[in-house]
C-alpha cells in the first residue's frame, strides 16, 4: 500500500516577487559533471538576483531551501550533509541569515499547516526531531521512525495542535501506529491507536482519515478510522483480494482508492468509498498503471480541476488503451468524444466505440514542464491535453487537444507535444513546443486555444529545461530557464505578458456557459452555470473573477445512486451480488434501536440532488430484532497462538453477528482464571493475561444474551512459531471407517514438527511426529477437527468439517471455462460457489453437500446424502438416494442445471466424462472411483513385474481363477459417468493366482490378491468401499 501524501520540498520556492535558484533543478544535469550553477535569490519576480553566497558566506555548500508555508518571509537553508552539517535561517525575507549547527543530518523537514515555527525534521539515520522556534532548537521525539510516514495533527480532528502522528519499528522490526505531542513524547506519553503491529510504510494521515495495512495468513488486510473513531477494517468486494492499494483521493468526504487485484498485473481497479471510508463500491476496471522515474506506481487517472465528479481514466480493453470520462465520479464512465474536424478545418471521420479520442492522462513528475494534461481550480472547463484520434491510445502521431466544456467536447490545436500553461487565472494560454531542439517562440491564446499569437522570447535560440509561472496575485509572469548551448551557463528569462493585457475586464467581456454531461444539464446532482471571458477579448480578468453564476439542486434520478454489496444489470436495477447477504445486520444494533436497511441504492457521496427517486431509494429504517450470537472468534492481538510465560497476552473477541451491547462474554483463560463482562464495551481493546506457567491452554470464550449462544475455542501455547497449514480431510466420510487425515504445511521445513489433533469435543489432543493421522468416527453429523503444528517458537493452526454418514453417493463435476477465469482459487470462494451450486439443484439442503476442489480447472464434488435417523429405513432410502440421483444426472446432462455468477457471466454444470487417463487431483477429497482405479493399475503393474522377474524359474504355473460379482445396483438407466454407493456393500472377490515352487528356493508360495474393480470399466456400477 503506497500513498504519495509524503513530504514536499522544492529547489525553486517562490513567493510574490520571491525566486531562488539553488544547484540545478530536480530531474535536469545541463552543464559540465561536477559543477552547480550559483545560488541566487530574486525578490523582484526575476528582474534581478543577488547570489546567496554572499550573505551566506563563500565557503558554505548550500543543498535544499524552504520557504514557510505559512510566513513567506521566514526561510530555512540546508548545507550539505556530506561537507557539514547546519541550518541557515532567515526571517526577514532573505535579507540576513542566522547559522546554527546540528548533531544531526537532516533528510526532509515537515512545516506546521498553522504554527509558523513548528518543524519536524527527519534525519539520515531514521530518527524524527521537533523544533518550535523555526529551528533554532531541536528536540529528539523518536528513533526508528519509517520515512515519510509522520504527520502534523488535523485541525478540527485532533485534539491537540501539536500531536504528531508517526509510524515507528520496535527493536524486533515490526512497525506501529503511535501519536504522541512534540514537547511530551515520552514513552509513558505515547498512545497507540491501533493495537497490533501493521506493516511497513502502510500509514498515512490524511484530511479527516487514516489508513494503515496489517497482513495476516499471507493475506493483506486494510483498516480506516474516519474523524480519529476507532479502527474498521475496509470492504472491498469480497473477491477483490488485493495485492496493492493506493488512496487516490479523500477529497469531499470520500476515499477514491486503486486496487490491483489477485488477476492483475499491469492494471488496477478504481473503488470508491462511503462517507467513512468503509465499503468501497467499484467504480472502473482494469485502469493502466506504469512505474514513474523512481518506481513509484503511476495510475491513469485524471481528476478534473475546478468541476466536482469529473474524472478522466485509461482503460485496457482486450490489449488496447482507451479513454474514458466519469461526470459522477465512477458511476457511469463513456469513451471520450473525438473532435469534428482536424486543424485544417476538414471533417474527422471517427465513429465511436470504434473510434474516440484517447488522452495521455500522466501530471508531469518534474514540477517546470505542465505534463501531458492540465486543468485549473480558477478555469472550470477549461481542458489541455496530449492525445490522439483512433482506437487506442497511441504514442505515435500525438497532437494537442483542448477542451472549453468540461471534456464534452475537443478540439485540436497543435500537431506535435506543447507544454501549455495558464495565465491570468486561466483567462489565457501561453504554449512552448516540447522538443529537445533550441527554440525562440512561444504562442499565447485568449479564445481558450481557437487562434493562436506568436512571441520571441529571446533573439539566441535557447535549449529550454523547464518554466515557473508566477502563482502571485496577477499570474501574468513567467520565469524560463535554459541553455545556449550544453556547455553553457544557465540562462534565466523573464516573461512578463502585463503589456498584452490592455484594460481589466468588464461586464460586456463575459459570457455564461452551462456545464453539462452530453446535453444532461444535471452534473453530480447540480445545475451550475460559470461566467467565462469572451473570446477574443484581451482584457485581464483580475483576482476577484467570480466565476459561478447560478448553482441550483437538481431532482434524483438513477445515476445518483449505488452501494455496497450490490451490482446495477442491465435493466438498470441494483440486486446483490452472490457473495453479498443483503439481511445481515450491525453489530452495534442493539435490541430496541433502529437501523438503516438498504435498499440497494445509496446517494453518492458529494451528488447534491434532492426529492425525485431519494425518497423511494433511501434506506429505510427498521426496528433491530435482535440476533443471537453468531460466528464467535477469538484472536490475539498480533495474531499468532503462542507467547512467552510472564509476559502479556492480549485476546480479542470478535462476533460477526448478535448484539454488541446486550450480549454477556465469558473469558476462561485455560488455566484456572477466568473473566466475565456485561456486554463488549469493556473488551474493545483486547483483554489481557499473563501466564505463570508453560504449556499448551484451551482459551474458551462464551457469548450469551437472550435469544441464544456461541462458543469460540482457541488453543493457547505458552512459548513454541510456520506461516500456514492446510488440514486436508475428505468432505465426507463413512461412520466406523477409517479415515486418513493429513496436515500441509507451507513453508516446508527440516526438522521435527509436532503434530496436535483435536476431534470433536475433546479437550486433550493426540500428539504426533507425522503429518498424517488415521481416524474412525463413530457417529453421524458434522465433526470438527483441529490440527496445531509447532515448530520451535512458531504455531500455527487450520480446522475443518467432515461429514459423517452411514452411506451416500457422490458424483465429480465440472464447469464451463469461463468460471476458471473467475477462480481465485481460495477457501471462501470455493465455498460460496458449493453454497450457489446447492442451491440451484433443488435437493433438499440438509441433503447434498458439494466441494469445490482446488487448482484449475475448476472442478467439485457432489454428495447426495441421507435422511437424518433413518438407519432402520436403510434399503428403502438408499433407493430414494439413486431416484435423487438420477433425476439429477439426468438435468446435468441436458445442460439445465446452471447459474449467474456476475451479470453476464452463465455457467453451466456438468457431470465429468472420465477417460482412460482420468484426472487425479492433488488435494483430498477425490472420488472414490478415481482412487479404485489407480489402486488396480498400481496392483496389476506389481503383478506383471514379479512375474516378469522370475518367469525363467518358472517350470510348471497352475492358475486357477475363479470370478464371482456381486448385486449390481443400476442407477435406474442413467446414462453417463460413473457414480458411487458408499457403504457396507458385498465386496467382489478376487482372482486367485497360485506359481509352483521356485527352483532352489525354501518352498516360498507366492499368492497375489488383485482387486480387479470390473465395475470401473462399466458406467452404472455401485461398489462398496474396502
Amino acid at each position: 500500500m503506497k500513498f504519495n501524501f509524503g513530504l514536499e520540498t522544492s529547489l525553486l520556492n517562490n513567493k510574490k516577487g520571491f525566486y531562488t535558484s539553488l544547484a540545478t533543478p530536480q530531474g535536469y544535469s545541463h552543464g559540465p559533471r561536477g559543477t552547480a550553477s550559483a545560488s541566487s535569490v530574486s525578490t523582484d519576480y526575476g528582474t534581478t538576483y543577488e547570489k546567496l553566497n554572499d550573505k551566506v558566506g563563500l565557503k558554505t555548500v548550500l543543498s535544499y531551501l524552504y520557504v514557510s508555508p505559512t510566513n513567506k518571509r521566514k526561510i530555512m537553508l540546508l548545507s550539505d550533509p556530506e561537507i557539514e552539517s547546519s541550518i541557515l535561517i532567515s526571517s526577514d525575507e532573505g535579507a540576513t541569515y542566522q547559522k546554527y549547527r546540528l548533531n544531526f543530518y537532516i533528510q526532509s523537514l515537515l512545516f506546521h499547516p498553522k504554527q509558523e515555527d513548528w518543524v519536524l525534521a527527519y534525519s539520515l539515520d531514521q530518527k524524527l526531531y521537533s523544533s518550535m522556534d523555526f529551528g533554532r532548537r531541536w528536540q529528539l521525539m523518536h528513533e526508528r521512525i519509517t520515512p515519510n510516514r509522520f504527520y502534523w495533527s488535523v485541525a478540527g480532528l485532533d485534539k491537540e495542535p501539536d500531536l504528531v502522528h508517526m509510524e515507528a519499528r520496535t527493536a524486533d522490526g515490526h512497525a506501529h501506529y503511535i501519536t504522541c505531542r512534540i514537547q511530551e513524547c515520552s514513552e509513558t506519553t505515547r498512545s497507540g491507536p491501533f493495537l497490533r503491529s501493521i506493516d511497513t510504510s502502510s500509514l498515512v494521515v490524511q484530511d479527516e482519515y487514516v489508513f494503515i495495512q496489517v497482513t495476516a495468513g499471507g493475506r493483506a488486510n486494510y483498516y480506516v478510522s474516519y474523524k480519529r473513531e476507532p479502527f474498521a477494517q475496509i470492504k472491498l468486494p469480497k473477491y477483490s483480494l488485493p495485492k496493492d492499494m493506493h488512496i487516490i483521493s479523500t477529497d469531499e468526504n470520500q476515499v477514491f482508492a486503486a486496487v490491483q487485484e489477485w488477476n492483475q498485473n499491469d492494471t488496477y481497479n478504481l473503488y470508491i468509498s462511503d462517507i467513512r471510508g468503509v465499503y468501497f463500491t467499484l467504480a472502473l476496471e482494469n485502469v493502466k498503471s506504469s512505474r514513474g522515474l523512481e518506481g513509484n506506481i503511476i495510475i491513469d487517472l485524471y481528476e478534473v480541476a475546478g468541476i466536482k465528479g469529473v474524472f478522466l481514466a485509461n482503460k485496457k480493453i482486450e490489449d488496447q488503451i482507451k479513454t474514458f470520462i466519469t461526470y459522477n465520479k465512477g458511476r457511469d464512465w463513456r469513451l471520450v468524444q473525438a473532435p469534428d474536424t482536424d486543424l485544417r478545418g476538414d471533417p474527422v471521420q471517427c465513429q465511436m466505440p470504434f473510434c474516440s479520442l484517447h488522452l495521455h492522462l500522466q501530471i508531469s513528475e518534474n514540477p517546470y514542464t505542465s505534463g501531458s494534461i492540465s486543468s485549473k481550480e480558477t478555469a472550470p472547463g477549461l481542458l489541455v491535453a496530449t492525445g490522439n484520434i483512433g482506437s487506442e491510445l497511441s504514442y505515435a502521431d500525438i497532437g494537442m487537444f483542448v477542451s472549453s466544456d468540461g471534456g464534452n467536447s475537443w478540439r485540436q490545436i497543435f500537431e506535435e507535444e506543447y507544454n501549455v500553461w495558464y495565465l491570468d487565472w486561466g483567462g489565457a494560454l501561453v504554449a512552448m513546443k516540447h522538443t529537445s531542439m533550441p527554440i525562440r517562440h512561444l504562442w499565447v491564446s485568449f479564445d481558450e486555444g481557437r487562434s493562436w499569437s506568436k512571441y520571441s522570447f529571446t533573439p539566441t535560440p535557447l535549449f529550454v529545461d523547464g518554466s515557473l509561472v508566477d502563482p502571485g496575485i496577477e499570474t501574468q509572469i513567467m520565469t524560463i530557464f535554459g541553455h545556449f548551448s550544453l556547455r553553457s551557463e544557465w540562462q534565466l528569462v523573464k516573461v512578463d505578458y502585463k503589456s498584452i493585457f490592455s484594460r481589466r475586464c468588464n461586464k460586456d467581456d463575459y459570457q455564461t456557459w452551462h456545464l453539462h454531461n452530453q446535453g444532461e444539464p444535471c452534473v453530480m446532482g447540480e445545475r451550475k452555470i460559470y461566467k467565462k471571458r469572451k473570446p477574443g477579448a484581451q482584457c485581464a480578468l483580475g483576482r476577484d473573477y467570480s466565476r459561478t453564476v447560478v448553482s441550483e439542486p437538481c431532482v434524483c434520478a438513477d445515476g445518483d445512486f449505488d452501494d455496497y454489496g450490490y451490482e446495477r444489470h442491465s435493466n438498470n436495477q441494483c440486486v446483490p451480488a452472490f457473495w453479498f447477504n443483503p439481511s445481515s445486520l450491525s453489530k452495534d444494533c442493539s435490541f430496541g434501536q433502529s437501523y438503516l436497511n438498504s435498499t440497494g441504492y445509496r446517494r453518492i457521496v458529494s451528488n447534491n440532488c434532492v426529492d425525485g427517486l431519494r425518497e423511494k431509494y433511501m434506506a429505510k429504517a427498521e426496528k433491530c430484532p435482535g440476533k443471537a450470537p453468531r460466528g464467535l472468534h477469538i484472536l490475539t492481538t498480533d495474531g499468532k497462538l503462542v507467547t512467552e510465560q510472564g509476559h502479556n497476552a492480549t485476546f480479542i473477541i470478535l462476533m460477526d453477528e448478535g448484539d454488541l451491547q446486550r450480549t454477556n462474554i465469558q473469558l476462561d483463560f485455560g488455566d484456572g482464571i477466568a473473566v466475565s463482562y456485561a456486554n463488549f464495551s469493556p473488551i474493545e481493546d483486547g483483554i489481557r493475561h499473563v501466564y505463570k506457567s508453560a504449556g499448551i491452554f484451551q482459551v474458551t470464550a462464551y457469548a450469551e444474551n437472550s435469544l441464544g449462544s456461541d462458543t469460540a475455542v482457541l488453543f493457547l501455547h505458552v512459548v513454541c512459531p510456520l506461516e500456514h497449514v492446510h488440514l486436508s480431510v475428505p468432505f465426507v466420510a463413512i461412520r466406523n471407517k477409517e479415515v486418513n487425515i493429513t496436515a500441509v504445511v507451507w513453508p516446508s521445513q527440516s526438522g521435527t514438527l509436532t503434530y496436535f489433533w483435536w476431534f470433536g469435543n475433546s479437550t486433550k489432543p493426540v500428539i504426533s511426529l507425522e503429518s498424517s493421522i488415521s481416524y474412525t468416527f463413530a457417529t453421524e453429523g458434522m465433526n470438527t477437527i483441529t490440527v496445531q503444528v509447532a515448530a520451535g517458537s512458531t504455531l500455527i493452526q487450520d480446522t475443518k468439517e467432515i461429514a459423517v454418514h452411514e452411506y451416500f453417493q457422490s458424483q465429480l463435476l465440472s464447469f464451463s471455462p469461463n468460471l476458471d477465469y473467475h477462480n481465485p482459487d481460495i477457501p471462501e470462494w470455493r465455498q460460496d460457489i458449493g453454497r450457489v451450486i446447492k442451491g440451484v439443484t433443488g435437493i433438499p439442503d440438509e441433503q447434498i453437500l458439494v466441494a469445490v476442489f482446488p487448482g484449475l480447472p475448476t472442478s467439485a464434488e457432489l454428495f447426495i446424502l441421507p435422511h437424518k435417523n433413518t438407519t432402520e429405513r436403510r434399503k428403502g432410502n438408499e433407493g430414494d438416494l439413486e431416484q435423487i440421483v438420477e433425476i439429477l444426472f439426468n438435468a446435468l446432462n441436458q445442460n439445465l442445471v446452471q447459474f449467474e455468477l456476475k451479470p453476464g457471466v452463465e455457467v453451466v454444470v456438468y457431470v465429468t466424462q472420465l477417460t482412460l487417463a482420468p484426472l487425479v487431483d492433488s488435494s483430498t477429497g477425490h472420488s472414490s472411483s478415481a482412487m479404485l482405479m489407480l489402486l488396480s493399475v498400481v496392483f496389476v503393474g506389481l503383478a506383471v513385474f514379479l512375474i516378469y522377474k522370475f518367469k525363467r524359474y518358472v517350470e510348471d504355473v497352475s492358475v486357477h481363477a475363479s470370478w464371482h460379482r456381486g448385486p449390481e445396483h443400476q442407477l435406474g438407466g442413467t446414462s453417463g459417468p460413473l457414480s458411487f454407493l458408499h457403504g457396507s456393500q458385498k465386496k467382489p472377490k478376487a482372482v486367485e493366482l497360485v506359481t509352483s515352487r521356485l527352483p532352489g528356493s525354501s518352498g516360498i508360495i507366492i499368492v497375489f490378491w488383485i482387486l480387479c474393480c470390473v465395475a470401473c470399466s462399466h458406467p452404472s456400477s455401485n461398489i462398496g468401499l474396502p
